[in-house]
């Protein structure tokens, strides 16, 4: 406290006044409880952990959680940390089905909590397109981090990669799905 306050305190002390300290320290201890309660809810509102290692993942746009401005950044430890995922699959630039281990689309707009009616998916090779966000809630879309047990590399498509349970769903096998699965992503934006 400062020293004027001590020595209002302390005359309000020797003139008898203890109820009126009595309520200077409860409106005190209040306010002070108030501002921890603030602080509390600021940290809640934002409990996205900032990332440590190299950025693989950007996410931006109407999303309530974040940790570098407006934007969500994810390193390849806080993609793990989302729950994991395999879908087996043929692809229309592989051969017989493949192993994709990785994380549910739609589990990783929920930890960003995003709200839209589109995401757009931007690749390393500037590739861009919109994905409705219904294809995430109606079927099981992998961001795969592995194919076959081997970690996804720039050179075969990764490090992450938009993958559709092509052989669960006849519908999927439509062309327009196909150009959904982005390889190479490095950022989502949702509108």
């Amino acid at each position: 406290m400062s020293s004027v306050c001590m020595r209002k305190v302390r005359a309000l002390k020797g003139n008898g006044n203890r109820s009126v300290l009595r309520r200077l320290f409860h409106s005190v201890t209040l306010f002070l409880a108030a501002l921890l309660a603030l602080g509390a809810v600021s940290a809640a509102a934002s409990d996205l952990p900032d990332p440590t290692g190299e950025v693989l993942l950007t996410v931006t746009g109407n999303i309530g959680q974040t940790n570098d401005g407006d934007r969500a950044l994810f390193d390849r430890a806080m993609l793990e940390n989302l729950p994991r995922q395999t879908l087996e699959t043929r692809t229309v630039v592989t051969d017989g089905v493949k192993t994709f281990d990785g994380f549910l689309m739609r589990d990783l707009l929920a930890r960003v909590e995003a709200e839209g009616e589109t995401v757009t998916a931007s690749a390393l090779n500037d590739y861009v397109i919109e994905i409705p966000m219904e294809d995430f809630q109606d079927f099981d879309v992998l961001v795969a981090t592995q194919m076959d047990g081997e970690r996804l590399s720039p050179r075969d498509k990764g490090p992450l990669w938009i993958v559709y349970p092509r052989d669960d769903h006849e519908a999927l096998q439509d062309i327009r799905y196909d150009y959904r699965w982005v390889w190479q992503l490095i950022q989502l934006d949702i509108e």
